[in-house]
């Protein structure tokens, strides 16, 4: 059965591009111009992926996206965006979007980042609520972190992390699935007075990345182009004996 998307845009142009382009590729494509529109469109019908224009008639994407989360819609959203919609992209990342591409664009990276995301959420990806009620242990997945004793297992094997590498994947796995810029790292790990630059959580997030390697398919930092980082968990997939 093909995958059903929905493109909210009110560009005629580029949504009929968006919607041949992607027919082509075998998805089962509507598209709707208005935000209201595009809004009641998601509530009375499944969909597997929302591509979402920033600024439409009626309700503006941001808009949208909000409400859609706060009525507990998980359906996934790539936002679509011009080159100067930076402030609205980190928002809409941070108000549950999950990817986004800057207008124009090719075709080979539309079809790309569709299928990226497509794929994640086939895999089993989901926002758990991680924290046990005390505190003192977190589980994503494979993934166990024990805040009070700073230590991490992955697949049950322990991993050595120094202690801001700690510090930055207990921030990034309090929020599973969400958008944290690196502005936010910096001041939740290093404080608002650190005088060092974004480069330092660069530098703690390559590293982590290495030490997560043991079982990336459990568990992986995906990199937001120009904004921040999210990490990506699989819920464990039950084995069923025969």
């Amino acid at each position: 059965m093909a995958q059903r998307l929905l493109v909210i845009e009110d560009e005629p142009t580029l949504s009929r591009l968006l919607t041949y382009n992607l027919t082509q590729e075998g998805y089962d494509v509507t598209a709707e111009d208005h935000g209201s529109a595009g809004y009641d469109r998601v509530l009375s019908q499944d969909f597997d992926l929302i591509l979402l224009d920033l600024m439409l008639p009626g309700m503006n994407g941001l808009d949208i996206l909000n409400k859609l989360r706060i009525q507990g819609v998980s359906t996934p959203v790539i936002i679509l965006t011009a080159k100067n919609g930076e402030a609205e992209v980190v928002q809409g990342l941070k108000s549950g979007a999950d990817d986004y591409i800057t207008k124009p664009f090719g075709v080979s990276e539309l079809l790309a980042r569709v299928d990226a995301v497509l794929r994640r959420y086939s895999n089993g990806d989901d926002l758990p609520q991680p924290e046990d009620k005390d505190g003192s242990r977190i589980i994503l997945g494979e993934l166990e972190i024990y805040p009070l004793k700073y230590e991490v297992t992955l697949g049950g094997q322990s991993i050595s992390l120094r202690p801001k590498e700690f510090e930055v994947l207990l921030y990034l796995a309090k929020k599973p699935g969400v958008v944290l810029t690196r502005d936010d790292l910096m001041n939740a790990v290093w404080g608002f007075d650190y005088i060092g630059g974004q480069r330092t959580v660069d530098v703690h997030v390559s590293s982590l990345r290495k030490k997560l390697e043991l079982d990336p398919e459990s568990v992986h930092i995906d990199s937001i182009r120009g904004v921040g980082y999210k990490l990506v968990v699989k819920r464990k997939t039950p084995h069923h004996s025969s």
